[in-house]
């Protein structure tokens, strides 16, 4: 048997959290409070920017192909810190570095808001996502560690909330505050909350007993971890804008950050002391929960990201109106969550998973079958559909990979848990990019080819917008060309999407197989909301 064999069945090391019983005390209100407030403002964060790209470059007169580093320089710190948030909970408890990650984040993005130059503001949205790296997984085993295992379903709703429905709102928030004021404001908004969420996760939270560790830094893990999450982000958000392995850069930063990775995971395996215990995937719900979990990061980041592409250059919406969509699709989840987390123990969650998974495979197929021709609520109805088939998956989702973990793995679960849907809406996003691509000059050439004299279509076409032109052009048979090859052009495109938004469906539906894995959690167990 090998080192990491050995290792990988050896029981589990204990941890700083297992000196106590890791439970939280303290206002459960004010504790809710603070977890939801600094969740949803690290969410809202990764999406709110896209809408501002636009107006950013125009004030720095940035050249297109750099001011894409404003979001990858955040993702990059984001998916670094994310699956480091268990050591660094277990290091610091969950007072302190929560507190210092909302404050963190809230002095960042005053900086953001006051940058000067492009450079400034990818330094700043750097430190930003440190903080909201360490935000989002730490709000979630704060909720799971203060609410009683019977009320985990109210818990994991909670976070849902900010979760799911931040992905959703940023386009629309984003957009209003750049038509009423400036782009600077989708910073600065965050500073009242983050004052609000920091002071009331000091004066609330209190982990009774807990004592720092004595154990040894993994300075390796740390190191290889960072390289590696960092130069693959790096490759998943510039990749398609640098032609991929045409690119000399993104080539090397590939080939390093699979060796970082692989050499990483070798290394935590063996070490007495892991940054990333990943002895947690022994358990199986935990296992098939997160692949699954991997596929809604997918599903929601890249289907977010074609529509708001299709909104625009199909139905030539502007960016305020993009975000109606979105808000008007997404407010569902205000009223859903709570209750499927107050009254989800009814069913058995794998029920309740097997509809949302189902909910939103339609929704994709839905809008696999949209045209140019589409009205406002045709755009909203397939959106409002997948956030009903969210709400019903992201909830008993969470309790089914958490609930029966121990509380001392509960840290490390949740950053791996959240990881693994921030890489799936990056790989996800990356390789619809490059698919959209292609898939439109695929249909575009394909429909150019039945553009010929002898083609009776094509012919009466031309008839019918040649008579358009009548007189008013000097040439109306090659306006007329011109013209239908904008048909050609658009036709290709919407042909993308649709195969774009049908791909993610049939990937999507296919993870039904995932939920034989999973065991129920606390069989007989009443989940009741917060009281």
């Amino acid at each position: 048997m090998t080192q990491a064999a050995t290792a990988a069945s050896s029981p589990p090391r204990p941890t700083a959290a297992a000196s106590s019983d890791g439970r939280l005390t303290g206002s459960k209100l004010g504790i809710t409070l603070a977890a939801m407030c600094g969740a949803l403002m690290a969410i809202l964060d990764i999406s709110i920017v896209n809408v501002a790209l636009s107006d950013i470059r125009a004030s720095f007169g940035t050249p297109l192909d750099q001011i894409a580093w404003v979001s990858t320089g955040y993702m990059m710190a984001n998916i670094v810190i994310i699956p480091m948030t268990g050591w660094f909970q277990r290091r610091f408890g969950f007072k302190r570095y929560f507190t210092f990650s909302v404050v963190l984040f809230t002095i960042a993005s005053a900086l953001c808001g006051l940058s000067w130059n492009l450079w400034s503001l990818v330094m700043f949205r750097v430190l930003q996502g440190m903080g909201g790296g360490a935000i989002i997984p730490t709000a979630q085993s704060i909720l799971f560690a203060r609410y009683p295992r019977e009320e985990h379903g109210m818990a994991g709703a909670l976070f849902g909330l900010g979760a799911v429905t931040g992905p959703l709102l940023g386009p629309t928030v984003g957009g209003y505050l750049i038509n009423i004021a400036s782009w600077h404001w989708i910073f600065l908004i965050n500073v009242p909350v983050g004052i609000a969420a920091a002071a009331l996760a000091w004066k609330h939270l209190d982990q009774p007993g807990y004592k720092a560790p004595k154990e040894r830094i993994d300075k390796w893990g740390i190191g290889l971890l960072a390289v590696g999450m960092a130069t693959l982000q790096y490759v998943l958000e510039e990749g398609n804008r640098e032609d991929w392995w045409e690119s000399r850069t993104v080539c090397i930063l590939a080939v390093i950050a699979a060796i970082a990775l692989v050499t990483f995971l070798v290394h935590e395996l063996e070490t007495e002391h892991p940054v990333v215990d990943l002895r947690v995937f022994k358990n199986r719900s935990y296992a098939a929960s997160t692949i699954i979990n991997f596929l809604i990061g997918t599903t929601l980041f890249s289907s977010s990201y074609l529509f708001s592409l299709y909104c625009g250059a199909v139905m030539h919406y502007a960016a305020l109106d993009i975000g109606k969509v979105f808000l008007a699709a997404g407010i569902v989840q205000l009223f859903l969550m709570p209750m499927i987390g107050k009254f989800g123990s009814r069913f058995d969650p794998r029920k309740l998973m097997v509809f949302g998974i189902v909910t939103v495979s339609l929704s994709m197929w839905m809008t696999g079958h949209l045209t140019n021709q589409a009205g406002f609520w045709d755009l909203v109805r397939p959106r409002m559909i997948m956030s009903i088939g969210l709400g019903f998956l992201f909830v008993p989702l969470s309790m089914v990979a958490l609930s029966d973990l121990p509380l001392a793995q509960r840290g490390n679960a949740t950053g791996l848990f959240n990881l693994t849907r921030e890489l799936g809406g990056s790989i996800g996003t990356a390789f619809m990019s490059v698919a959209l691509d292609r898939a439109t000059k695929t249909h575009a050439l394909h429909l150019r080819e039945n553009i010929t004299p002898y083609s009776q279509l094509a012919v009466e076409q031309l008839g019918a917008i040649k008579a358009r032109f009548g007189s008013q052009v000097g040439d109306p048979l090659a306006a007329a060309y011109g013209a239908l090859q904008g048909r050609v052009a658009v036709q290709a495109l919407i042909r993308a999407f649709n195969d774009g938004f049908l791909t993610v469906a049939v990937v999507f539906f296919a993870s039904l197989g995932l939920i034989l894995l999973l065991k129920r959690p606390g069989m007989g167990i009443k989940i009741e909301g917060a009281h």
